[in-house]
């Protein structure tokens, strides 16, 4: 395969996967290039929407592609019925009062007026109305400013302005537009049929200003009649924004007529690749904004790239390879060992720029906090890399809703040689044989690749520490240094006899202590002059059947490998082909392990152990880390022990991360219950947990302040006759005693989850997750619904 140098071992492909013994098989000849038709990403936009798509740097766990922050919480109101309720009142009231003025019903309602004018426009006496047309003018435009305060105070007790940003501003344009035209002509009517006291007030005010002569002139008059009609709509112009809607009209319009093809724009957009222009590449970029354009690129393609070029930064040789292969083969540049540009399939929505799959959306619930509700809720490698324990009874969804997309995200990094995954469980429940390069079968005579139990070290001492682990990790009253050293006393000389570890039935003899097996170790190790290891022979000798001796216990686990089913795996010496992890410390591989879990739970159980001993030792083990390994395990049942616990703590400095999940807590030891929480930075409770699972995840999560309101109500005692006849009237119509409302408000700290609202309020589909980022940010534990 062609990789342009991006990685240094080859052999990956289906056939063959690279060892740390034996020299690499031969590389195949690179593959033809041919353009792939445009993968869309995201579900929908092609490869050059979708690189446009604006990502914002939110808090852990929201889904970044296309992100729209939630508006700010708007503080509770007023209820639209109260409005409502409040509007009519209001106008009822004006209408009232305004006919109680007109009908001369308001006394001394024409003193203020006579104040402030000339005695001889009136008759004598307070209720004497006007004498001349002066005072007739003059208590025109007097009616006109009383009707215009009217207006405005029944405006402000019934609240008119916010039902108008509620319902009629709030709907939008051009709801908002129409809305204040028919508003408009209303009061052009009501001001031209003299409902509304205007036009004269404001005919008399010219006239007292410019003189009666103005009136003489008819264009004059149309003028003013006009400017009336224009004042009249100038406020509905303002509330209605119609000349922003006029303006979006246009531009609509103008849109929609077709334009010369504008020229390049000054700073380059993300599908003209403007890291690359910057680094003076401007052929690869020319080429590369091309396929994207073609459509002969997917996103795979796109992040691959990026990230060849990232690598390739640092070292000029490779940079100057990339640009090559670029200009030669185009998307097809830095492709991956196996050759492959993508999935088959897939199930979920992706955004490999992020790194993130999305696996759900916050639900509007109280426990979410307000800006989150709503929002997509995504996993990513700086989540993964604090490692994620979830809980859930089976049918809860964890391995179709949490597993399976985490391990499609990590497949497809792995195409963009950003990421290494090793997945383990049931076959065929993890994804289809296609969608990784590296698939072992145990227990299945037609697999491929057999499992190497050492781990790929030739380290006696280490291959002995992961496979006592493996072993009797779960056996609490068995120390497993005490079985470590057991075994490194049996590897030891074994391999130095015999140049590899023994395979599952010489190791049986070996524990079991058969007389035949121990003494032509024996031989053998004294005729190749091996004396120290002879030592190591010999203090086995002596030790077999002491009180605590290990050897029974592991040769009773031992043997449960030793069965006719898996005869051809785990096999050692030059015709074995077992895989080993330590492929994953280099190469970005997609692994699945599948377990004979219904024929044999019990070594299914162990090979699981084994897996993630070799795992935590591997990834701790590594010098180059800039690539993401994540170990997924499908069913963590009885794997978890105290070492690989103290493992697991260890991964977010390693660039490494574990996804664990169990049916229930209980699956864990007691012993490691706190120290299993405590070591992962990501927990998910699923629908159906127990409350005794609750409460372990209600002390994780802890507590938080929260503001309390407490309603007591108090009977009313009236002292005075009539208060108490009304109250006795109003109990006798409602059937209930005068009462008040004593509120107190208080901040209490209480627990963000309890354990019975995490067994009982967890909607089926839903789960709890509270997720961590390896550089110690925090998200509080969120309510989720899996659409995964």
């Amino acid at each position: 395969m062609d990789t342009e140098g991006t990685y240094d071992a080859r052999g990956t492909g289906a056939e063959r996967v690279p060892r740390p013994a034996g020299p690499p098989p031969a590389a195949p000849p690179p593959p033809t290039y041919a353009p792939q038709p445009r993968r869309p990403a995201a579900d929908g936009p092609g490869v050059e929407e979708w690189l446009r798509t604006p990502r914002p740097v939110r808090e852990p766990g929201v889904w970044r592609y296309g992100h729209v922050p939630r508006p700010p919480e708007k503080p509770e109101g007023v209820s639209d019925r109260s409005l409502l309720v409040g509007v009519l009142i209001s106008v009822l009231s004006g209408l009232l009062l305004w006919s109680l003025w007109r009908n001369g019903y308001i006394p001394y309602r024409l003193v203020p007026l006579k104040l402030f004018t000339p005695g001889d426009w009136w008759y004598a006496g307070t209720f004497g109305g006007p004498r001349t047309i002066e005072g007739a003018d003059a208590l025109t435009v007097y009616e006109a400013v009383l009707f215009g305060l009217l207006v405005y105070g029944c405006g402000r007790l019934g609240n008119w302005s916010e039902i108008f940003r509620r319902h009629v501003a709030g709907r939008g344009q051009p709801f908002l537009g129409l809305a204040t035209a028919a508003g408009g002509a209303l009061a052009e009517l009501l001001v031209w049929k003299d409902a509304v006291p205007l036009v004269r007030p404001v005919l008399i005010l010219v006239a007292s200003v410019a003189g009666g002569e103005i009136y003489q002139s008819q264009t004059v008059v149309n003028v003013i009649y006009a400017l009336i009609a224009l004042g009249v709509l100038w406020p509905f112009a303002r509330l209605g924004r119609w000349r922003e809607l006029a303006a979006a009209r246009r531009g609509r319009a103008a849109a929609a007529v077709p334009d010369a093809p504008a020229g390049p724009p000054d700073a380059p957009t993300p599908e003209q690749w403007p890291e690359l222009r910057e680094a003076g590449m401007r052929d690869a970029a020319e080429a590369l904004t091309a396929e994207v354009r073609t459509g002969r690129m997917n996103d795979v393609d796109v992040a691959r790239l990026r990230h060849a070029w990232s690598v390739g930064r640092g070292h000029p040789e490779r940079l100057a390879a990339l640009t090559e292969a670029v200009l030669r083969t185009g998307g097809a540049a830095a492709l991956h060992p196996s050759g492959a540009r993508d999935l088959a399939r897939r199930t979920v929505r992706h955004d490999l720029l992020t790194g993130q799959v999305r696996i759900g959306s916050c639900t509007d619930d109280p426990h979410n906090p307000y800006a989150r509700r709503g929002s997509g809720v995504a996993l990513e490698p700086a989540l993964l890399g604090t490692s994620l324990l979830a809980v859930g009874p089976p049918g809860a969804g964890k391995s179709a809703r949490l597993v399976r997309p985490v391990v499609e995200s990590l497949a497809l990094q792995a195409l963009a040689g950003r990421a290494a995954v090793l997945a383990v469980g049931a076959g065929g429940e993890l994804g289809p044989d296609d969608a990784f390069d590296v698939v072992v079968r145990i227990g299945d005579p037609a697999s491929v690749h057999d499992f190497d139990l050492y781990g790929g070290t030739t380290d006696p001492d280490e291959a002995a520490g992961v496979l006592a682990e493996g072993l009797v990790g779960d056996v609490t009253h068995l120390d497993s240094r005490r079985a470590a050293t057991v075994l490194a006393q049996l590897l030891g000389p074994y391999r130095a006899v015999h140049g590899h570890f023994p395979g599952v039935p010489a190791l049986r003899e070996l524990l079991d202590g058969d007389t035949a097996a121990i003494d032509a170790l024996r031989e053998a190790l004294g005729a190749g002059g091996h004396q120290s290891m002879l030592r190591e022979l010999e203090a086995r000798t002596r030790q077999k059947g002491g009180a605590g001796d290990p050897g029974p216990v592991l040769a009773d686990r031992i043997a449960l490998l030793d069965r006719p089913a898996f005869a051809p795996f785990f096999a050692t010496g030059d015709q074995a082909r077992p895989f080993s992890l330590r492929s994953l410390e280099h190469l970005p591989l997609r692994v699945r392990i599948d377990l004979p879990e219904r024929a044999h739970a019990e070594a299914s159980r162990l090979l699981t152990r084994l897996v993630l001993a070799q795992f935590t030792a591997v990834t701790a083990a590594r010098t180059d880390r800039s690539l993401f390994v994540c170990l997924v395990l499908d069913d963590a049942t009885h794997t978890v022990t105290a070492e690989t616990v103290r493992g697991i703590r260890r991964l977010r400095s390693v660039n490494a991360g574990a996804l664990l999940t169990l049916r229930t807590v209980d699956d864990v030891p007691e012993g490691l219950h706190t120290a299993l929480l405590g070591a992962v930075g990501c927990c998910m409770a699923f629908s159906g947990v127990t409350t005794w699972d609750g409460k372990r995840f209600a002390e994780v999560w802890g507590k938080e302040w929260v503001e309390t309101r407490e309603v007591a109500q108090h009977a009313v005692f009236a002292d005075q006759p009539f208060t108490r006849a009304l109250h006795g009237l109003r109990k006798l119509v409602t059937g209930k005693a005068v009462t008040r409302d004593a509120v107190t408000v208080r901040r209490v700290e209480r627990e963000r989850w309890s354990a019975s609202e995490l067994a009982y309020q967890v909607p089926p589909g839903h789960a709890v997750l509270s997720v961590t980022t390896v550089e110690g940010e925090h998200a509080p534990p969120l309510l989720v619904t899996l659409d995964g």
